[in-house]
């Protein structure tokens, strides 16, 4: 009854743009934070970055000044503008909602991002 579904992944060269969106729907309660985390093979899930329902927003180190979160409230939809794409940024994208952005309860099934020549 959950479900959050992802878009936007693909192929680009470094320096490349992408752009995420992720719209949730069905039964969520704790809706108060969306936003992604990504996970390279191997290695647990990392937060990228995440925004609350009223605007405040959360990003990684790695990606501040390249990345920009956004969302509308009325849909349930989260975007992630990705700028200045670099090879270390390859990854799946996951999707979440939950009461805070350190505690996600739902996840996407994840899109892919790879960046190479």
């Amino acid at each position: 009854q959950v479900q959050l579904v992802e878009s936007g992944g693909g192929l680009v060269q470094p320096g490349g743009s992408l752009r995420l969106s992720c719209t949730a729907s069905g039964s969520i309660l704790s809706i108060n934070a969306m936003g992604w985390y990504r996970q390279t093979p191997g290695y647990p899930r990392g937060l990228v970055a995440g925004i609350t329902s009223v605007g405040s927003t959360n990003y990684a180190d790695s990606v501040k000044g390249r990345f920009t979160i956004s969302r509308d409230n009325a849909k349930n939809t989260v975007h992630l503008q990705m700028n200045s794409l670099k090879p270390e940024d390859t990854a799946v994208y996951h999707c979440y909602v939950g009461p805070s952005v350190v505690a996600p309860q739902y996840w996407g099934q994840g899109t892919p991002v790879t960046v190479s020549s």
